[in-house]
């Protein structure tokens, strides 16, 4: 069975899809960038992403997984230029279980005010 949730209080995307999806032990998070509930963007990139693994914190615990489950993470950077400030963030929420990784460079994301944008998958057994 695969269960499609919308955590309550995160930005709706639309019908299109939901936040977070789990089918047995695996958990796959749709693209989160870095915009509170309320709808601000922080402008700086550590700071967007800090608001990013946060909402990434909120749909794992939605779908019954932590951030030690984290198996793969997807990066997309507007600049890949300011990629040593994403490390800190990251090193800061995975800690001892750092994820394997991808991170691209893309032109653009969906609002201009977004730098970047991450996705994961995860395992919980």
């Amino acid at each position: 069975m695969i269960h499609r949730i919308n955590v309550p209080g995160l930005k709706d995307w639309g019908r299109h899809c939901c936040h977070v999806a789990r089918a047995g032990p695996h958990v796959w998070v749709s693209g989160i960038v870095g915009m509170t509930a309320d709808g601000e963007v922080p402008a700086g990139t550590a700071a967007q992403v800090e608001v990013a693994l946060g909402v990434l914190d909120q749909c794992l615990k939605a779908a019954g997984a932590g951030r030690e489950h984290v198996t793969k993470v997807q990066v997309y950077l507007t600049d890949v230029k300011e990629r040593d400030l994403i490390g800190p963030p990251r090193v800061a929420y995975f800690g001892a279980n750092p994820p394997a990784s991808t991170l691209v460079g893309v032109a653009a994301l969906v609002d201009p005010r977004f730098r970047v944008e991450i996705d994961c998958e995860a395992y919980v057994a």
